[in-house]
């Protein structure tokens, strides 16, 4: 994060709230409702993709809590649930899921959940913020009503 200095003290520009509430959502949630959540919204077979497993009902049992992911699949699971949760903070859960399986310009015209499951979380993230980004500039500069 860019420190701002001045002649006395030096402040960090703080991240907008939708970013600190992804974040918080994504490390606060146990996992056991990140894998139902994403279940729900994405489907079983994209979360076992994104989680870089190959039997789609084991997001069941994750989602059930009579296991759990391994590592490297709980940190793809969270990474998921905080760009999804980014998103749809900005609009709503039906377009962030329609962001998450479309082409996106900004990721080669991969779907963003295709590039968590090839590891290029941090990609989607920066495609992520864009996206919010324009959407409020987009919301900031559109009239009111009449």
């Amino acid at each position: 994060m860019p420190a701002l200095k001045t002649a006395k003290t030096t402040f960090r520009k703080q991240p907008a709230p939708s970013y600190v509430a992804a974040h918080s959502v994504a490390v606060s949630m146990p996992i056991a409702d990140i894998a139902r959540f994403l279940q729900d919204n994405l489907g079983q077979r994209l979360t076992a993709r994104m989680a870089g497993i190959s039997d789609a009902k084991q997001v069941g049992r994750w989602a059930s809590g009579s296991s759990n992911p391994r590592p490297e699949a709980e940190t793809r699971l969270r990474d998921a649930i905080q760009i999804f949760h980014l998103i749809q903070s900005a609009e709503s859960v039906y377009t962030a899921r329609a962001w998450m399986i479309g082409m996106n310009p900004q990721l080669e015209d991969m779907a963003p959940a295709l590039c968590i499951a090839d590891d290029r979380a941090r990609d989607v993230m920066v495609a992520a913020r864009a996206y919010v980004e324009a959407t409020d500039r987009t919301r900031a500069v559109a009239p009111t009503g009449a």
